[in-house]
Formats: structure tokens, sequence, C-alpha cells
């Protein structure tokens, strides 16, 4: 008998009037009938229950409407996605593949391809076997009698399931317990780091001048007490920075005699070359001692342009030279916060300030690499530099002894980290770093994401470049044991190589493959907790970033692809080892620092001191070109098409859906939200699209 809707028991009943009946019918078909009295079968329904009736079919359709307004939802918002995928796949002209050139990527990505086509056919395999009733899970891995095998299908199957677990599950198991070993070592290693920041703090250890200071009276007529310091701003089509870059510099405040700024321009174009010899030319007329050099043979990229202006005679007569890339603006007291530290100290060789970013919440890309570089500068370079006293030279935004630079071999241009490559031949001479957290130098973060993936190429492959060349000198240094150790092991061997190996090779490779072979599976823990907790350490010198913890873990591990390739190439000095790309910068600055820079700006022209030589011609020059650089249509952006990235991504999700076959609930969801990240980046739906 169907159930009926009875809704009156909900509210109270009324009195029952009359005697019940109850008819008992012989006919076996029919139920027993019980009447409540002689007119209750025809009596017409409440007043009050017909009106609770219509609110319950209301409530129905209450909830039916959000239903439904929860799916619109959802739909809108894959449309959205769609449609943004449209616009930048089909009606985005220019839209390019990924160029391998030189055969650069292409082994990994015929690796990647092929791999995921055996992924599909396991696949496939695994899904008709379970429709089948097939699916044999471990420990208990039944391999049926001959007797009762159903067909040849089910033979191979079955003889699949005994070569899998007999050849193919003792390989990934050992691959992937080495992998986790170096995992944990280098999570050890992270973790030493985040105790000896956390003593820091706690200690509040710092580096602390020796000695008095600079007297901050009268800065023109103390000028003997200063060293000569010598600024080099080395640029290559810095046609968005330069500008703000020279004006910062420009306005440091030391005596105007015992200070030179050497604008090292590398352009290939001639209107960028016209437009900084303008500028350079503008500031000479208010006094500043500033030189342009353009070098006619541009050989060594950044490393043989800082050699050929460290061969000027006039260079012989300062006693320090500091260094900022195109895109940094130092403040005005930056040469008085770091060269105090020389003082007193003939073994230091180095001061490194801390980088901070006027682009970090541009985006999400610029939000995730803040994260990174935050943990590097506050944690890495950080307790380096207090117990080591060395660490890797960023390349600007830090102060030399000349001194230290010659002794240790001037610049070379045998890699692309000529910063790295320095630094490490002075720490073998026995030249020690200091590193000022407190010290800050504005910078940008490439918002596109390709812009930042040539840039993390350039920064893995060239520190296994380095390595290689290196590691006679290291090992047959004069330094102790314990230093060699550090170099070997900790700074090249750890966190140049192992690190992007164990990642690509856990994350990308053997975690989807444990899928397909489940006897080799990976702990919950290596999966989940331990990659939660490493992130969470490198949050914490960034608070305001904890909300991104998810698509940091995410978009590091698909940033491994990347870094992998990058450290085979340095490692066994592939082509694209050499390349290097000038990172694309769009010229930012916050408010409060266009405000501060005009305020110092015109103190500077309050008093214009024009000297001899000076072109008028030059500054209309300059105005010309400007005006003719905001009257150009800005350039069509055009997005890429990563192909290593996107059969990533094909993988992670098929090896997703194998994995609901054996229920993993951690598994899956990993592997479809790491599946997504790769798709997304493969699409170059992440940051900004370059012009």
């Amino acid at each position: 008998m169907a159930p009926s809707l009875d809704f009156s028991e909900w509210f109270p009943k009324e009195a029952r009037k009359g005697t019940p009946v109850v008819v008992t019918m012989e006919n076996p078909n029919y139920s027993v009938v019980e009447i409540d009295g002689p007119d209750a079968a025809f009596r017409q329904v409440d007043k009050d229950r017909g009106k609770n009736a219509k609110q319950f079919t209301w409530v129905l359709l209450l909830r039916a409407h959000r239903a439904v307004g929860c799916l619109a939802w959802v739909a809108t918002v894959l449309w959205a996605l769609l449609g943004t995928v449209k616009k930048r796949l089909i009606f985005q002209q220019g839209v390019a593949m990924e160029s391998d050139k030189s055969g650069k990527g292409r082994l990994l990505f015929r690796f990647i391809r092929g791999f995921l086509a055996l992924s599909l056919a396991i696949l496939v395999f695994e899904l008709v076997a379970h429709l089948n009733g097939w699916h044999f899970r471990r420990p208990n891995l039944h391999i049926p009698q001959t007797s009762e095998i159903q067909g040849w299908f089910h033979l191979v199957y079955i003889s699949w399931l005994a070569f899998r677990a007999d050849y193919i599950a003792p390989l990934i198991q050992a691959l992937s317990s080495f992998c986790v070993v170096l995992f944990l070592i280098q999570s050890l290693d992270r973790l030493i780091l985040c105790l000896g920041c956390f003593w820091i703090k706690y200690k509040k250890i710092k580096p602390r001048v020796k000695g008095n200071t600079f007297s901050p009276e009268d800065v023109e007529a103390s000028g003997y007490k200063y060293p000569k310091v010598l600024v080099q701003i080395p640029m290559c089509n810095e046609r968005e920075v330069f500008e703000q870059s020279i004006s910062a510099v420009c306005q440091i405040d030391w005596p105007k005699d015992r200070f030179l700024i050497q604008v090292l321009d590398d352009s290939d174009d001639e209107s960028i070359e016209r437009v900084i010899r303008a500028e350079v030319t503008k500031w000479s007329q208010k006094g500043i001692n500033i030189v342009y050099r353009h070098r006619l043979v541009r050989t060594g990229y950044k490393a043989g342009n800082l050699k050929s202006a460290m061969n000027c005679d006039y260079v012989k007569d300062y006693e320090f030279v500091a260094i900022f890339d195109a895109d940094f603006q130092p403040t005005p007291d930056f040469l008085k916060q770091t060269v105090p530290h020389f003082k007193d100290n003939p073994e230091l060789g180095l001061v490194q300030a801390r980088w901070a970013f006027v682009n970090k919440d541009e985006n999400l890309l610029t939000r995730l690499q803040n994260i990174n570089l935050c943990f590097h500068f506050e944690v890495e370079q950080q307790v380096n530099g207090v117990f080591l006293n060395f660490f890797g030279f960023n390349g600007t935004a830090g102060v030399w002894r000349i001194k230290a630079l010659e002794e240790s071999g001037g610049w070379l241009e045998r890699t692309t980290v000529e910063d790295m490559d320095i630094a490490v031949r002075a720490h073998l001479n026995g030249w020690k770093f200091i590193f000022l957290n407190d010290v800050k130098v504005l910078c940008e973060v490439p918002e596109s994401y390709e812009a930042y993936r040539k840039q993390q190429h350039r920064w893995h492959s060239g520190p296994m470049q380095l390595f290689r060349l290196s590691l006679p000198a290291i090992v047959t240094s004069k330094i102790s044991v314990w230093k060699k150790a550090n170099l070997i092991l900790l700074f090249f061997l750890l966190r140049k190589l192992i690190l992007p190996f164990y990642s690509f090779t856990l994350f990308c490779i053997i975690l989807p493959l444990t899928m397909f072979v489940p006897e080799a599976e990976l702990p919950v823990w290596v999966i989940c907790y331990v990659p939660v907790f490493m992130s969470f350490l490198n949050i914490l010198p960034a608070p305001k970033s904890f909300p991104f913890i998810v698509p940091y873990l995410l978009f590091e591990n698909t940033m491994s692809v990347t870094k992998f390739n990058a450290m085979v190439s340095g490692l066994f000095q592939l082509g694209s080892s050499y390349e290097w790309i000038v990172t694309k910068k769009a010229g930012r600055s916050s408010e409060s620092d266009l405000i501060a820079a005009a305020e110092r700006e015109s103190k500077t022209t309050a008093h214009p001191q024009l000297h001899r030589g000076a072109s008028e011609s030059e500054l209309s020059e300059l105005n010309r070109l400007k005006e003719h650089q905001v009257a150009l249509p800005h350039a069509k952006k055009i997005n890429k098409i990563y192909r290593k990235e996107l059969c990533l991504a094909f993988l992670l999700l098929t090896a997703s859906i194998r994995s609901l076959l054996s229920a993993q609930g951690v598994h899956f969801y990993f592997l479809l939200f790491q599946g997504v990240s790769f798709l997304l980046v493969g699409l170059d739906l992440i940051g900004e699209q370059m012009s």
C-alpha cells in the first residue's frame, strides 16, 4: 500500500463524536477501514488543515527556488570562467604556443605526454575492469584460479595485476621512499631556519654599527668624514622604470663630492637610449654627479656591464660601490644606514638590504611571490647572516667594499647568476656579509606568469652552473670544513637541487603513479599534513597572506615543473641555461612614494645648480620623447599556452578520476585541486598578460 501524506498529526485534533464502527470485508483484496463517525468519510476538510497544506506547499516552492538560484549561480560562475578562457584563447590576437627554442624542454614535455597517454589507457582499462566487478584492493590481493577466468580480457587484467604487484610497485615504492627522505630533510632544514629566526626575534639580535656613526649635522661641512661611494644602476631596455630609479638614487642624502652615480645602459633600442641619456642630463644640470655609460659591445649581460664600469680609471678613488637594478628605489638615508657598518670592520665585504614590493597586492601571482620572498629575506638570509656571516648576494640593494670585489676576482661572465658567483668567491676568500632586515628598498615583482617563469628559470639554472664551476674551488679553499659542508650540502645541493627534484618527482610523477599502482600508496601525512605545516611556516613572515595558504601550496607544486627543468638545464649545461631575458616590469609606484618623491624633487629643484656642458636640446629631446611615448597606442596583450603544465593538468585530473575507484578521499581532493591549478597556469589564467 502506498504511503499517504497525513499532516493532521502535526496539529491538535478535535474531539471525536460518535461511536467508531469497524467493518471487516471477507474479500482479502480489501483492507480494514476505520470510520470515526457516520459521516466521517464524506466530511469536508477543515479550514485550518487546508491553510497549513498551502503553507507547506509554499515552503517547498521557496526551497526549490533557492536550489534553482544556487544552480544558476554555479552556472553563471562556470559560464564566466569559460568566457574568460574563450576571451584569452580565441578572441586575443597573437595567441602563441610556448616555444621551446633549441629543443629546450622538449624531452621533459615528451616524457610527460607519454606518461599522460599511458595513464589514460590504464584508466580506461581499470574502468572496464571495475564495471565488470574485477577490482581487487590491497592488501588482500586475490588472484583467481584458472577455473575462475571469465575470458581473455579477464586474463589480461589478472596478468596486469600480478605484473604490477611484483615488478612495478617495488620500483615506485623505492623511488617514493627516497623522495620522502629528501622531503623530510628539506623540511627539517626549513624548520631549523624558522627556529633560528624565532631566536633572533626573541633575543632581538641585529647587526649594530661599531663606533660612532657619521655626524648628522651639516652634511656638506662634514663631508671629509664620509667615504667615497660609487652608485651603479645597470639597465637594459628599461623604458618603464628608469626614470623613477634614477630619480630615487639622485636624491640619496650624501655629500655630492663623495658620491658618483653611473647609469650603465645596455639598451639596444635607440629611442630608450636617448630618453635615458636625456634623463641623466637633466639630473646633471641639478648638480648631481652622474654619468651615462653605454657599451658598444654588449657581452656578458649584467656581469659584463658591471665589469666594464669597474674598469674606469676613476673607480680607484672610491672605497664602496652600491648597486641598484633599474626598478629599485632606495630611500634618501640608504647609504647612512648601510655604509656605517663597514667602519672599524675591515673583514666586512657586503651589506645587503631587504626588498619591499610596491605591487605585492596587484594580483594573486604577486601575492604568492611576496610570500616566497618574505621567507627568503626574513628567514633564510637573516639567519644565515647572523649565524654564518654568509648568504647569496641578491644582485641589487647592496653595498660592496671594492677591495672585496677585486680580491675575489671581480665580476665574471661565466654564469647567469653573477651575484651568487661573486658572493661565493668572496666567502671563499674570508669576507663576511651582513644582512639588514630593517633597511628596505622598494622594487617590483613580475606581474605576469611569463615574466615570472623566465625569472625563475634563470634563478634555478644559474646556481647549478655555478655549482659545477665552483666545486673544485670550494674543496681546495682554506675555509673550515663545516663552512665547506654548508656550501656544498645546504647552500647548493639541498636548497638548489634537491628541492625542485623531490617537489616535481614526488607530487607530479609518483603521486599520480600510485593511483594506478595502489600497492605503492603514499601516506596521507606526506600528501597533506607535512606540506600544510611547511606552508604555514613559510607564510609566517607575511601574516597578512594567511588566506592564500592553500593557493600558495598548490602554486609552489605547479612551479616545480619550471624549476626542475631549469635545474636539469643548468646541471648538464644545456643551451637554455645561458639565456638571460630581462624581467618585464610595469613601472608601478605607490601613491605615498610618488608624493614623497615629488616633495624631494621640489626641494632639489628649489635652488638648481646648472653645470657647464649641459645641453638644453637634450632636455627638449627628453620632453618630446615622453610626449611621443604617451601618444603611442598600448601594445595588445597576449597570452601563451604552456604545454608541459597542461599535460600535467590532464595527468593529475586523470589520476584523480582513478582515485575514485579506490575511495581515497584526501588523495582525490589533492589531485583534483592540483590538476586545476596546473590547468589555470597552463592556460595563462594567473597574473597579468604580457604586452
